[in-house]
This record gives structure tokens, C-alpha cells and sequence, in this order.
């Protein structure tokens, strides 16, 4: 039986961008997702849906007046918003935003860990319409953290969230990777190398595909780059790391 707490559960995924029909064309044709408008939004608000039918997230125009490039977050859920919050900062890290109520689906709120990767805690305002599972097609299927102090990392999403180390592979000079999940593995946590240290510590995503090669030569017939592979990973996995039109960091994964 999965692991069905809220908290620490992975449940939503946002794109923050400068031109939210321009990415909506290329993520609909690269990863396969449709989009609907989200009823009676403040301001244009997309759902990102799988074939299948499941939303696995959403993208919003970058608000006026916030200085900060193109990108995915990711929302972690919370049983209630101001204990997470409070947590959060006895453990080290801090708020970002003010608390978000969105009628209907539940309060948010953007922070930072100690390291400084912004990621959002989530306590919605009901429960999740399905079970956890193991990515399908089309959903999230790896959460990589690239830090400065991947141990201390590990240890205060383990104090926060529940999450446990499943595994850690030794990567010679790039030193060790930390395998992390719940009931199974959900991503991987490692220091950043020297030649990143300009790149800010980060959550990155991998949505799964079909096929990361297919993928990568869509990527790249519209408007994106990619920035590293396809390559395979240790357990005959996948991976592309990509860049959208917009400047948002992306990957692609299969299996």
C-alpha cells in the first residue's frame, strides 16, 4: 500500500513564463499535454492535462513587478499551511511569497530551504482526487535538487516532509548522487559541480515521454535548445536536459 499522507506529497506543477501561449504550443507538441483555461481565474490561468485526463499542473503569465527568469515550481503538500511554514524556518529556511488562497482548491505559499532552492507548500482544500502512484506518461516522473550541501538538503526535507534516502550513487568527481522518494523513487539530490556555480540552486523536472530522442528533435524543430544528451542513466533510463523558447529549464525522461 503507497504511502497516502499529505504531507510531503508532490501534487502540482507550475509554469511561471513570459509568453503563456507560446509555451503552451510548444509543451502541448514536445511532452503530449492539452490545455483548459482555468474557470474564473484573477488573471489567465492554463491546466496542463495528460492523455488519460489526469491535471498535472498549470502555467500563468510571470506577475508584473517579479524579477525572476522563466521556470517550473513545484508544490509539496502540507496538512496545514502555517505549521509547514513554521517548520520551515526552525528548520532554516524561509518564506518567499505572502500565503495564496485560492478559492476552492486551497492556500500556497513559495519558500526557500536553506540552500536556497524555492519550491511551495501546498494545503488544499480537498483531498487529492486520486491515490499516489508512479508517473504515467506525461506526468512528473524525477525531482532533481542540484545544491550546495546535498546531506543537509536530504536532511531537511527528511525533517519536513517524510522524504526518505533510498539510495546514493557515487559519481567520481561529481561526487555522490542521493536517490529520494516516499514509497518509491521520486528524484535525486547532489551538490552542484564548479562549473555550475553560477547556476542557483535548483528543483529541476522531468516530465516522462514515449521516447527522449523523438523528444529531443521536437524540442529543438520548435524553438527550444537542448542543453545536454539524450543519454542513458544507470538503470537503462533516459534523459534530456532541455531549455524552453522562453527560457524555462526542463528535461525529458523514459523508461
Amino acid at each position: 500500500m503507497a504511502d497516502q499522507k499529505l504531507q510531503g506529497r508532490l501534487l502540482w506543477y507550475e509554469l511561471l513564463t513570459t509568453d503563456m501561449k507560446a509555451a503552451e504550443k510548444f509543451y502541448t507538441t514536445v511532452v503530449g499535454w492539452t490545455v483548459t483555461p482555468f474557470p474564473n481565474a484573477p488573471d489567465p490561468y492554463d491546466l496542463w492535462t495528460r492523455a488519460g485526463g489526469a491535471t498535472i499542473g498549470g502555467v500563468m503569465k510571470i506577475p508584473q513587478g517579479m524579477n525572476f527568469p522563466p521556470h517550473w515550481g513545484m508544490y509539496v503538500g502540507v496538512d496545514k499551511l502555517e505549521d509547514g511554514a513554521a517548520q520551515i524556518e526552525k528548520l532554516g529556511g524561509k518564506a518567499l511569497s505572502p500565503v495564496i488562497d485560492v478559492p476552492t482548491v486551497g492556500r500556497m505559499r513559495t519558500m526557500l530551504d536553506p540552500q536556497g532552492a524555492a519550491f511551495s507548500i501546498y494545503q488544499p482544500a480537498s483531498p487529492p482526487p486520486k491515490p499516489e502512484a508512479e508517473a504515467e506518461l506525461g506526468e512528473v516522473s524525477w525531482h532533481e535538487l542540484m545544491t550546495t550541501d546535498a546531506v543537509a538538503a536530504l536532511k531537511f526535507y527528511g525533517a519536513l516532509f517524510g522524504w526518505k534516502e533510498r539510495n546514493a550513487m557515487d559519481m567520481g568527481p561529481m561526487g555522490k548522487y542521493y536517490v529520494w522518494g516516499r514509497e518509491w523513487d521520486l528524484g535525486g539530490m547532489m551538490n552542484k559541480t564548479p562549473d555550475m556555480a553560477q547556476v542557483p540552486t535548483h528543483w529541476g523536472l522531468y516530465f516522462r515521454v514515449t521516447d527522449v530522442k523523438k523528444a529531443a528533435e521536437t524540442v529543438k524543430a520548435n524553438g527550444g535548445q537542448v542543453i545536454n544528451g539524450p543519454m542513458e542513466v544507470p538503470g537503462g533510463t533516459w534523459i534530456v536536459n532541455c531549455v524552453d523558447p522562453q527560457g524555462a529549464h526542463f528535461s525529458l525522461h523514459h523508461k
